[in-house]
C-alpha cells in the first residue's frame, strides 16, 4: 500500500449511519478483520477484551432497543460488542505469560521479572481502574478494526450511544468477568446515507500537531 492509498482509505472512513441490509461482507473479507482483531496491540501485551460478533437477527433486535434504536444495529452485515474484562488480576497475568512462552518457545520461569512488572502495576490500582484501564486497551482494538476495514473498503460505525447495563443483560454477562464497553457495525453504505459525502471536519494539521 502506498502512503496516498492509505490517505484514500482513511478518507474513505466514516461514523456510518445508514447502512445498506442487502449486501453482507464476504467471508474471506470478514475473517481478515477478526485476525485484524485477534492482532491489535495492547498494554503489556495483556490483552484484556473479549469480541463477540453478533449474527442473530433477534439477538440484534434486543439490542438495538437498548441503542437507542439505531438502524445500525440490525442494518449492519456484522455487528461486534468490545467486551472488557472487569478486572486485572494474577491469574489473568499468569495465563498471558503461559501463552506468552508457549508461543515463544520459553521457560515459564524466564518471565518472572516481566510478571513480577505487571502483577505490581495492577496492585497500584484499585479495582474500578483497572476496569477503567482495560477499557482504554479495548479501544485501541477498535481503531484497529476500524482502520483494517477501511483499507479493505468495509465501512463501519464506532457506537457508544447504547445503555451498557442492557446490553450485559441481553448478553447474559452477569458472573462472567466481561462488561460491554463499545460497540461497532460493519457493512456497506447505503446510497441514502447523506454523511457518505460530507466533508470531514478536522482542525488543520498546523493546531493539532507540533514539532518541538
Amino acid at each position: 500500500m502506498t502512503p496516498s492509498a492509505l490517505l484514500d482509505s482513511l478518507n474513505f472512513r466514516y461514523a456510518t449511519k445508514v447502512f445498506d441490509p442487502t449486501r453482507q461482507i464476504p467471508e474471506e473479507e470478514w475473517d481478515v478483520l477478526e485476525q485484524a482483531l485477534v492482532l491489535a496491540p495492547s498494554s503489556f501485551g495483556l490483552q484484556p477484551w473479549k469480541f463477540l460478533v453478533i449474527n442473530d437477527p433477534d439477538l440484534r433486535s434486543q439490542l438495538r432497543k437498548h441503542s437507542w434504536n439505531q438502524s445500525q444495529i440490525t442494518d449492519s452485515s456484522r455487528l461486534v460488542v468490545f467486551l472488557t474484562r472487569t478486572d486485572l488480576t494474577e491469574p489473568d497475568v499468569d495465563r498471558f505469560m503461559t501463552r506468552l512462552a508457549a508461543v515463544q518457545g520459553r521457560d515459564p520461569e524466564t518471565l518472572d521479572g516481566y510478571r513480577n512488572i505487571v502483577v505490581s502495576f495492577a496492585a497500584a490500582m484499585n479495582r474500578e481502574s483497572r476496569h477503567a484501564w482495560n477499557a482504554r486497551q479495548t479501544y485501541i482494538a477498535l481503531g484497529q478494526f476500524m482502520t483494517a476495514a477501511a483499507i479493505i473498503g468495509i465501512d463501519t460505525c464506532p457506537i457508544e450511544g447504547f445503555d451498557p447495563a442492557g446490553y450485559d443483560e441481553v448478553l447474559e454477562l452477569a458472573g462472567t468477568d466481561y462488561t460491554t464497553t463499545v460497540v461497532c457495525a460493519a457493512g456497506y453504505r447505503s446510497g441514502d446515507d447523506k454523511y457518505a459525502s460530507t466533508p470531514k471536519a478536522r482542525f488543520p494539521l498546523e493546531e493539532l500537531i507540533e514539532h518541538r
